[in-house]
């Protein structure tokens, strides 16, 4: 039994059900999740028409004739839902076929063994967590002008100015959008740099990308209060600043779905509304599981799918490998696009000692279909000193293409060696993943020494 049918749970539910076990996924929405539904999908459908409406910008520079007229959000919510729709269809289809037992309503764990949901009680020899997340507000009140991402994802005007508050990948992915849309974007970051949880090297680039994109940030800066009138928002920092804009939006990450669902009351721990499990995400409390972004960690769909299809396998006694959290690919699709995979250079330093960890970086200037582009950006390999590739980094337009090697050389420990002669195609993006191992193994070619 699943309670929860986002990236996890429905992927726990499909491997089950291959696996031969009779399966009942409980939800109180749409089979999908907020990644399908208010999260990654409908997200990238903006990202897309924004890139779009950049290349009309562009166009004339390259000796394509056109102008940028505007956003008629009515038609690209339409393009934006189609999209999501199709999925959602495609996904049920797969749910039915498969023979899982679809519960529609919100379930709660009342015994170690049983949910209650629509008012019966229902049993299972095991039952998965998979609950998800919500939207974090830090208190404030939600209003037509102060919103979240699940408001930015259906609004049917193009703001004319937003505050961000955040510059994780929630925020800088809508500061794309919105300054692509022709808004005037101001992001308020609390700590040091703008990603804070990617390579400084990638962070520092984002940052020069947005200046030149005109999209003004503020880090190391604290959020006071924030107040509305008919103008609009005034938000206050701490620093006794203010900012004035149309809307703000709050992009300071995602909470734990997990309150007043029974866990805690049925013996399971919760820290600040993570489900805490062992490295096989067992809870410790019967044959109960959990999954997804109620798991601490990275709240990647990616990272719900594979947790879902590890737990199938564990229920089934396939004895799966334990997901190595350093594995998990990340992407932030913003203009311009940041994929990364394992250590950054001062984790790595942190691990191995700064005098025992080795970087190569290769520049995009330097590969021809970023010249194409017109992107900017680099490749960033880290290595334990005369041992593995711990860290994939990048930065530049349709990275997030090129990580999947990246993952490999990280997950598989491989050495620069390993990789050095493999091919990469002329002429593509791929090729600088290829330049920046090359550096690294000593045999640099489109690259000063």
């Amino acid at each position: 039994m699943i309670l929860g049918a986002g990236s996890g749970g429905y992927a726990c539910a499909l491997r089950s059900a291959q696996l031969g076990m009779k399966v009942a996924l409980i939800e109180g929405d749409k089979v999908g999740g907020t990644c399908l539904h208010r999260g990654c999908i409908p997200t990238k459908a903006l990202l897309h028409a924004a890139e779009v409406a950049d290349e009309m910008r562009e166009g004339p520079s390259i000796g394509v004739k056109g102008t940028f007229e505007g956003i008629d959000m009515g038609a690209l919510n339409t393009y934006k839902n189609g999209v999501v729709e199709k999925m959602f269809k495609g996904l049920t289809g797969l749910v039915n076929a498969a023979g899982i037992d679809t519960i529609a309503g919100w379930g709660r764990l009342v015994a170690k063994d049983t949910v209650e949901v629509n008012g019966e009680r229902i049993k299972g020899k095991n039952i998965v967590l998979a609950t998800g997340s919500y939207s974090k507000t830090i208190g404030q009140t939600i209003t037509d002008r102060v919103i979240t991402s699940d408001k930015a994802l259906t609004m049917d005007v193009v703001p004319s100015s937003v505050i961000v508050l955040g510059g994780g990948v929630i925020g800088c992915e809508f500061a794309s959008v919105w300054n692509s849309y022709g808004a005037d974007v101001t992001i308020i970051e609390g700590l040091d740099h703008l990603v804070p949880n990617e390579d400084e090297d990638v962070s520092k680039m984002l940052e020069r990308s947005f200046r030149k994109r005109k999209i003004a940030f503020k880090t190391k800066t604290m959020f006071d209060r924030v107040e509305e009138d008919e103008s609009g928002v005034h938000v206050f920092t701490q620093d006794g600043k203010q900012y004035d804009a149309e809307y703000l939006l709050i992009a300071i990450g995602r909470g734990p779905s997990t309150a007043n669902l029974g866990y805690e009351e049925q013996g399971i721990t919760i820290d600040r509304g993570f489900v805490i499990t062992n490295e096989r995400l067992h809870t410790g409390v019967g044959n109960i599981y959990a999954v997804g972004d109620i798991v601490p960690g990275v709240q990647l769909a990616h990272r719900g799918f594979l947790q879902g299809l590890f737990v199938a396998d564990e229920i089934a006694g396939n004895n799966p490998a334990v997901v190595n959290e350093d594995n998990i690919p990340k992407v932030t699709f913003s203009n311009p696009e940041i994929a990364s995979v394992g250590l950054s250079q001062k984790k790595a330093e942190e691990k191995f000692g700064k005098d025992n960890v080795e970087t190569s970086t290769f520049n995009l200037a330097g590969n021809g279909k970023s010249q194409m582009l017109g992107t900017t950006g680099f490749v960033k390999l880290v290595r334990e000193k005369d041992g593995p590739i711990v860290g994939f980094h990048s930065i530049g337009a349709r990275m997030g293409e090129q990580v999947g090697e990246g993952m490999l050389m990280v997950a598989w420990e491989s050495y620069p060696e390993d990789f050095d002669g493999l091919i990469h195609a002329h002429p593509t993006q791929n090729e600088s993943v290829g330049e920046a191992i090359l550096a690294l193994a000593g045999k640099p070619l489109h690259t000063h020494n």
